[in-house]
């Protein structure tokens, strides 16, 4: 595999390279900054952890 580009709605925010048997993650958006080198499976795995990370940082308003 080589390099691919990795978008959160629809905006790059990153790429991930091979490193050994894991894709690295290299941010290139200082929101998802926090996954800076961690290393993952597959692209879906990374794209999974942004949600995670966006969802943590802005969770949805409570309505009373």
């Amino acid at each position: 595999m080589k390099k691919q580009v990795i978008e959160y709605a629809g905006v790059p925010v990153g790429i991930v390279i091979p490193d050994e048997d894991r894709l690295k993650f290299i941010a290139v958006k200082f929101h998802v900054h926090d996954l800076d080198e961690q290393r993952f499976r597959s692209p879906d795995e990374v794209k999974l952890a942004i949600h995670d990370l966006m969802t943590r940082r802005h969770p949805k308003p409570l309505h009373a």
